[in-house]
């Protein structure tokens, strides 16, 4: 295991980077147009439904056949597949997000608007604070769903920790599955773990109670 690891470190490590990117760079893109889609569709019930009705019916199409699906459009590798995973990640950040803010009581929001505060000042200052922890549970699935999903990136030549995975079945490499796997799992874990303390500072910060 070990001296496997040694004799392979560089080519783990890049596909270790590599995953990282595609997870950075999908993250960004996805809490980004979330968070602008939320703000377009909040004040409409009947367009917030529709919009996470439409999410969630690409949500649950297998990630190999969305990936097949955009190649004739987009080609094969790194762009198609981080385009896969911010459709994914719409259903899980625009759901928490819209469930997030209506779960703020109206009578607040009609008290900031008594003190002259506008709608964004109400947005950020009252809904967002409030709708933290809701919020922060779509961030967090979407953080670890786009981990796993990177995963099967590798089929469509997106590069990552898939690789070495895909590589070591396609082979029977025991050595490039295991490492692959503790690679995978470990970014998990430690995506979970500075979640959790992000969570812990932007609640606390907001005067709310962080539970474990």
């Amino acid at each position: 295991m070990l001296a496997y690891f040694g004799r392979y470190a560089p080519k783990l490590m890049n596909a270790l980077f590599e995953h990282l990117q595609i997870v950075g760079i999908t993250l960004l893109i996805s809490v980004i147009f979330a968070f602008l889609l939320t703000v377009l569709v909040i004040k409409s019930e009947r367009l917030s439904n529709w919009m996470t009705q439409l999410f969630s019916v690409i949500y649950s199409i297998p990630s190999l056949a969305l990936f097949a699906m955009l190649i004739p459009v987009m080609g094969i590798g790194r762009n198609t597949a981080i385009l896969v995973l911010v459709l994914y990640n719409q259903f899980l950040l625009l759901r928490n997000n819209i469930a997030g803010l209506r779960s703020v009581d109206p009578s607040v929001t009609e008290a900031a608007m008594g003190m002259g505060m506008s709608e964004i000042q109400i947005l950020y200052k009252i809904k967002l604070p409030l709708a933290l922890p809701v919020i922060m549970t779509g961030v967090h699935l979407a953080v670890l769903s786009t981990i796993g999903i990177a995963t099967i990136a590798a089929t469509i030549n997106a590069g990552g920790l898939g690789t070495i995975l895909f590589d070591g079945l396609r082979t029977m490499n025991t050595y490039k599955i295991i490492w692959g796997t503790i690679f995978c799992a470990g970014i998990a874990w430690a995506a979970d773990l500075i979640l959790r303390v992000i969570e812990h500072i932007l609640y606390k910060k907001v005067g709310l109670k962080y539970e474990l």
